[in-house]
Order: structure tokens, then C-alpha cells, then sequence
């Protein structure tokens, strides 16, 4: 699964989960993502601010979907694991052997085979003490750490139930690609002098279907 198909099927509710840790915890974080998530669609930010929270997590949630935001969308789960989750993190490198921080944070590389009988044992473990959709979703966003993932994460992922995140409806091709409307330049106009624009950093986000995109950004929990 590539960033975008992660989105796609994650329950909504994990989404909105992941996007009020950081409007609580690290506003610059939400509001650098949704500028670059704006941008992206050729809208000011300010558009997407008017919105109210609910909205504006759904709105950032459906553009995630979006084969062009996968660069975002793999950088926000990195963070949202790497920062909040580090228990999570800590028990999955534990159990299956890998070098870290105390943190979760990887040191060195990543191995290039998992044991399946180690995996197995350890996704029981984590299963049993955290939330299980955060569990999936871990899994399924580590899988992308490396070129092809993992023979036995594959086998995992494909074949327990338990880890398998829960597909949306697809919206066809063409609806997903789509632009969304354009805003009306008079409605710009008073919703800047309402309210002015809020400065955040903002990378260019590419717009080719780029297999390298999600191997660019680093494994969750190292540095």
C-alpha cells in the first residue's frame, strides 16, 4: 500500500484522531499540512481555515487520498507515530530485535529480512496491549520502509485478518482526480480581509505518480 491507499482505507475516525493530536500538540505541524495539503489543490489556505475543525479534517483527509499528497501523507504518519506513539514503536523494534533510542527511534538500518515466527509473536503482543487500528496502520506504514517491504509482513498483511485496515467504497478514476472547485475570487477576497492568512512553512509537493516519492521520507522511528 502506497500513502494515499493507507488513507483511503484507515477508518476516518484514526484520521481525525491523528490530525486533533496535532491541532492540540504541535499546531505548526497541522498547519504547515494543511497549507501544503491546500496548495496542492490550488486553494489559499485561508479557504481551508474558514472551515470549521470538523470540516477542515475531513477536507484534508479526502485530499490525502490523493496519489499527489503521498509525500505528505507518509511525513504526517511518521511524525504522528514517532511522536505519540512510542510505546507502540519501542515493543514492535524490541520484539522483532531492531537497534533504537529507548524512544522507538531506529539506530543503524533496518534489516533486510523479519523473521515470520518473531513478527507473529510480536503482532500478537501488540494486538493485545494497544489499539488495534493503530496497530494495522503502523504495520502497513512500516511495510513502506523499504523497496518491496517485507516477504513476511507481505505475508502478514495479506493474510491476517486482524491487520488488514477497512477499505472504503473507491470513488472511480475519474471523481478521485478531479480538482475541487475553485473558490470564488470575491469570496477570497472577503475571507482574507476577514481573517488574514497564517504563515507556515510550505513545501512543493510533487504531482507525478512518483514510485520514489514514499521511500524519499524516513522509517518510522529513525532519525
Amino acid at each position: 500500500m502506497r500513502p494515499h491507499e493507507i488513507f483511503k482505507a484507515v477508518e476516518p475516525a484514526i484520521v481525525t484522531e491523528l490530525f486533533s493530536t496535532f491541532r492540540d500538540e504541535d499546531r505548526d505541524v497541522y498547519k504547515s499540512a494543511l497549507a501544503s495539503l491546500a496548495q496542492s489543490r490550488k486553494l489559499r489556505p485561508v479557504f481551508v481555515q474558514k472551515k470549521s475543525i470538523a470540516d477542515q479534517i475531513a477536507w484534508m483527509h479526502k485530499t490525502l487520498k490523493l496519489r499527489g499528497s503521498d509525500t505528505v501523507g507518509e511525513h504526517l504518519l511518521q511524525v504522528w507515530f514517532m511522536k505519540f506513539q512510542q510505546p507502540l514503536l519501542i515493543r514492535f523494534c524490541d520484539g522483532m530485535g531492531i537497534e533504537h533510542n529507548g524512544e522507538g527511534s531506529v539506530e543503524g538500518t533496518l534489516p533486510t529480512e523479519l523473521d515470520s515466527d518473531k513478527l507473529g509473536e510480536t503482532v500478537d503482543g501488540l494486538f493485545a496491549d494497544f489499539n488495534p487500528r493503530i496497530v494495522s496502520l503502523y504495520l502497513n506504514l512500516f511495510n513502506l520502509q523499504r523497496p518491496g517491504g517485507w516477504d513476511a509482513l507481505e505475508t502478514l498483511l495479506s493474510d491476517d485478518s486482524r491487520v488488514r485496515l477497512g477499505a472504503e467504497p473507491e470513488a472511480p478514476a475519474e471523481e478521485e482526480e478531479a480538482p475541487l472547485p475553485k473558490a470564488d475570487p470575491e469570496e477570497e477576497r472577503v475571507l482574507e480581509a476577514e481573517t488574514p492568512a497564517v504563515e507556515v512553512p510550505v513545501d512543493s509537493e510533487p504531482e507525478e505518480d512518483n514510485e520514489g516519492a514514499a521511500e524519499a521520507a524516513p522509517p518510522p522511528g529513525q532519525d
